[in-house]
């Protein structure tokens, strides 16, 4: 059966194992009976350059692998937690790495992919923030820092991050409508997927828009899986082996 399977916002952390743990089922179990695969972004919560090594990377990695090597193509865009993920570790796993916005053929309908974040312009704190972030001589020179200080600036981002999204409201880090639309016309297209704002939902969108998000995953995974007459949902719990 043809099939496209989407996912985003995973935020796996060596302190979520079970995040990990509904990954490695997904990817063992469902994953190999795609035709491709889109991670659209926040794979990891948080990324500080490909030299980088841990256990869970390592696991990642290989799961990855095992699916392209068994001829599943996987596509990666960049969110806003690991927008840092190079080439380095793209070519370890067999990844594609993607743009920003990316149109695809899916199943006859041009489709949007975008993680979502560019999509949230009334954030505008955060706008500012990504726009420093993404300027190259930015990204090298945080790059070629000692790994032991580029953790301690992350983890100073991530504390900061989550000071911030208390004190916002969740409109403000909602999509804003227009932008959207406008979106929409500037790349032709009447279907988008996104993520970013772990709000799974479809949005019916006058005249014939429609607005995918992708959730976020936590106690349940939360798969988009795209077939030629389909389009829907699904949002499994771990299982547990007997043994």
């Amino acid at each position: 059966m043809q099939k496209t399977y989407f996912i985003a916002d995973l935020h796996l952390s060596e302190n979520r194992p079970h995040l990990l743990a509904l990954f490695r089922q997904f990817m063992q179990e469902q994953a190999p009976e795609a035709e491709k695969l889109y991670i659209l972004g926040d794979l990891f919560d948080f990324w500080i350059g490909d030299d980088e090594q841990s256990d869970l990377i390592s696991e990642v990695q290989q799961l990855i692998r095992h699916l392209t090597e068994k001829g599943v193509p996987c596509y990666f865009q960049h969110g806003n937690r690991d927008f840092l993920i190079g080439k380095k570790f793209a070519n370890a796993c067999g990844l594609t790495l993607l743009p920003t916005y990316q149109v695809i053929d899916l199943y006859g309908t041009p489709t949007l992919l975008c993680h979502g974040d560019t999509l949230c312009v009334d954030d505008v704190k955060y706008q500012h923030y990504r726009k420093k972030v993404h300027q190259n001589w930015r990204q090298w020179l945080f790059l070629h820092l000692p790994l032991k200080v580029r953790l301690k600036i992350a983890e100073k981002i991530r504390a900061k991050s989550r000071q911030d999204k208390q004190l916002k409201s969740t409109e403000i880090m909602d999509v804003n409508a227009a932008f959207v639309q406008q979106i929409f016309t500037q790349f032709h297209v009447t279907q988008m997927i996104h993520g970013h704002t772990h709000r799974q939902k479809h949005h019916e969108i006058p005249p014939h828009f429609h607005r995918i998000v992708l959730g976020d995953w936590g106690e349940t995974s939360s798969l988009l899986e795209v077939t030629p007459h389909s389009i829907e949902f699904i949002n499994d719990t771990l299982r547990r082996k007997n043994g």
